[in-house]
């Protein structure tokens, strides 16, 4: 299969070159639109309890959950002053009045006290604003920005606007500035590194070139299925840092390759085939074991963690095929002049040559492995400590910087406001349940532990007393009149706690386990019946994830090295690499440690982030194992001992994963500049992991195992060891005669020894 991909873009290699520009300009004309059509959030399961009560209460016009919630400050006196109610009075019919809103509840309409600060100088309205994906941020933006106007609606008060809606704009439209600020520092900062570790500008622009089309191609993709279904529009950060790391991964292999044959007296076009062949064959395995662990997202039903599986895969099929096509025909093009233009302070780099640094550390971790090996497990081992107290909740406003609108509206909410008015619970009724049945279930509920009270069509409930007159508190509709055939009825269950406390969660569990309404269902969600399911839905998915991401990597694996321990070896090494991270990352974001550095705010990791690491570290961890075990079993089939073998491979490709790894790892970083705090988790965590892996793992602890484990690491049973085709010896250079070495372009190179 190489052999004839090679052979078709080497012999044919202007064609091939037309066709990677023919593909690039369409991808970054049809593709340049993608990020209007994804979305934010997507962090819950559609087919919770939470998401179908949502859904029936929007089926059946009953109201839906606040989006859009506006916090006003009296310029004098409490919000019961004449002009405080004169001026929130027209902030409410102001809004109420507008286009796509409904169910407004107010203070100075209703008089709820959950939405009445306590120092009495703020109150709330909230309201539902119709409408989804850049459409409803458009809407909730002209909201804001028209009612938080001094002096539009309200001239007395002062408002902020906050609210779901409006955080999901403003995390979509400061991720999409970060994103063009990390770009900004990235491509030229990975140039001049590549342009350091090769010594030239033209072979550094090489990987460059694979990591654009990589990027251009995954917008086209994700633009397609943004049209077709939901997709979160922080794929699109995934996109650039996969897409320029992957293609800098493989454009670093297949470049090093290219020259290491040069070196070697072959003439261009036969450089390349050879080194399709070889490095080619790793770049399969590579692209097939990160695509495994990325498709591992697809058995999460939010579509967030879904997105990155869109892209990731996307990202690795368009970096892989351009490695072993398009880079290829263009070698056999420049041949020689792939170390053209040469940085002067460094003169021409060596190719192919062992990396003096790697070969030594081998050589001392082959002679002493345990002794290099314990030191790296231990600092794993205390890395992962914290893992075992991380707590999880779905992301809020507090995602944002400090100084956002909806982020200083939710720390108006959060610190003057009594925590239960900030997220009830809501309760839908099925089956038709005559109101003494609804009556006796709201009296109930609101006996519960850490309900407030409980607000509905038949009135206000506390303390297992009621009713008494309806209240606001929550988006309860009015009652129905006679005959609409209506047969849901809604129920507000106004917590004591926060929604996230743990408290507010096991109200959930104990209004889902309150005995139904005789003849009734009922189905219960807000928010902190949306933070238990999405838990749950992760808790629940967890081990089939493990079991498909832990099978489809030994098989990879053992299909690419017809090996049973290298396979083990390898998930093992992941798995601790990986709680190192997380346990890392719990530290940081939930501990808040580097909080004054990185200007986060400390609390629980989000649902999903987690997930979402643990799949791409794993398969970019695999990645750096291929490449590692590609060489070290070329030495070993072609004769060398388990330890001489372990040395060429570490030597030579030691220097290659870890300027990949830094390269990578600079690109990940950059995203942990970015003012979201989403974006700073995944661009600090999958850095870290990228390094430690890279470094740590690869350069001690693979060669240290392998030693260990001697003749055992090439073991696998008979009737599966006798089906791996037979290794061929690398075939000698062809002679460099005079003609030849006129013939090809790259000047011919003195052979030591």
């Amino acid at each position: 299969m190489f052999r004839r991909a090679g052979s078709f873009a080497t012999r044919r290699p202007r064609l091939v070159l037309v066709a990677g520009l023919v593909f690039l300009l369409l991808s970054a004309v049809f593709g340049a639109d993608a990020a209007g059509r994804l979305k934010t959030q997507g962090y819950d399961d559609p087919g919770s309890e939470s998401s179908r009560a949502a859904a029936v209460a929007a089926a059946e016009h009953l109201g839906a959950s606040p989006n859009l919630v506006l916090v006003a400050r009296a310029g004098a006196g409490s919000v019961d002053s004449p002009a405080a109610r004169a001026a929130g009075g027209e902030l409410t019919r102001s809004l109420a009045t507008r286009p796509h809103v409904d169910s407004v509840a107010s203070y100075w309409t209703g008089g709820a006290a959950e939405l009445r600060s306590r120092d009495g100088r703020t109150a709330m309205v909230a309201a539902h604003v119709d409408g989804e994906g850049e459409r409803l941020a458009e809407r909730v933006r002209e909201l804001a920005a028209d009612l938080t106007r001094p002096g539009s609606a309200a001239p007395a008060l002062t408002v902020h606007a906050g609210g779901s809606a409006l955080v999901d704009a403003e995390l979509q439209e400061v991720s999409e500035s970060d994103l063009k600020r990390a770009e900004a520092v990235v491509l030229p900062g990975t140039l001049l590194l590549l342009v350091l570790v090769f010594g030239s500008v033209v072979a550094a622009a090489l990987p460059l070139l694979i990591g654009a089309l990589a990027v251009a191609g995954t917008l086209l993709v994700l633009s397609l299925l943004g049209s077709l279904t939901d997709v979160s529009v922080f794929s699109l950060n995934l996109t650039t840092a996969l897409g320029l790391g992957l293609g800098i991964d493989y454009g670093l292999l297949v470049v090093s390759r290219f020259r290491e044959e040069l070196a070697a007296g072959h003439a261009p076009r036969s450089a390349a085939l050879r080194t399709v062949r070889t490095a080619g064959h790793t770049i399969l395995f590579s692209a097939a074991t990160v695509s495994a662990a990325l498709a591992t997202l697809l058995v999460f039903p939010p579509y967030f963690l879904r997105s990155f599986a869109y892209a990731g895969i996307a990202v690795v099929a368009v970096a892989a095929v351009s490695a072993v096509t398009v880079l290829p025909a263009l070698l056999v093009l420049l041949g020689g002049r792939v170390d053209a233009w040469p940085v002067p302070w460094r003169g021409r780099a060596r190719s192919g040559s062992r990396s003096r640094f790697w070969e030594a550390l081998a050589r001392v971790v082959v002679r002493r492995p345990l002794l290099a090996a314990l030191p790296v497990v231990g600092l794993l081992v205390l890395l992962a400590a914290p893992l075992g107290h991380a707590g999880f909740a779905t992301p809020d406003d507090r995602a944002l910087p400090a100084g956002s609108a909806a982020r200083q509206a939710g720390d108006l909410v959060r610190s003057e406001f009594d925590a239960k008015g900030a997220g009830p619970l809501t309760v839908l009724v099925t089956g038709g349940a005559s109101p003494p049945e609804r009556q006796d279930y709201a009296r109930r509920l609101s006996a519960l532990p850490g309900v407030a009270q409980v607000n509905g069509p038949d009135g206000t409930f506390r303390g297992g007393a009621g009713p008494s007159a309806p209240g606001p508190a929550g988006p309860a509709p009015a009652p129905a009149p006679a005959g609409d055939g209506r047969d849901t009825a809604r129920l507000a269950v106004v917590p004591q706690d926060d929604p996230r406390s743990r408290a507010a969660q096991q109200l959930v569990h104990d209004v889902r386990d309150a005995a139904a309404p005789a003849g009734g269902e009922v189905l219960v969600g807000g928010p902190s019946a949306v933070l238990v399911d999405a838990k749950d839905t992760v808790r629940d998915r967890i081990p089939a994830a493990v079991g498909v991401i832990t099978l489809t990597t030994f098989l990879l694996l053992f299909a690419f090295t017809r090996s049973v321990l290298l396979p083990l070896k390898a998930i093992a090494l992941n798995a601790l690499s990986l709680a190192a991270v997380l346990g890392a990352m719990v530290w940081v974001f939930q501990s808040g440690h580097l909080q004054g550095l990185l200007g986060f705010t400390p609390g629980p990791l989000s649902t999903t982030m987690p997930v979402l690491l643990f799949c791409i570290v794993f398969g970019l961890s695999v990645d750096y194992e291929v490449f590692v075990l590609a060489r070290i079993k070329e030495a070993h089939d072609a004769g060398e001992d388990n330890a001489r073998s372990i040395v060429s491979g570490v030597s030579r490709t030691g220097g290659i994963v870890t300027t990949a790894g830094a390269l990578l790892a600079f690109t990940l970083l950059a995203f942990g500049t970015s003012r979201v705090s989403l974006l700073q988790f995944f661009g600090i965590g999958a850095g870290v992991g990228v390094l430690l892996d890279a470094t740590l793992v690869r350069g001690v602890l693979v060669p240290a195992l392998m030693r260990l484990a001697g003749g055992l690491n090439w073991w696998a049973p008979r009737p599966l060891r006798a089906k791996a085709p037979r290794p061929q010896p690398p075939a000698p250079p062809p002679a460099r005669c005079p003609t030849a070495a006129r013939l090809s372009s790259a000047p011919p190179v003195p052979v030591r020894g």
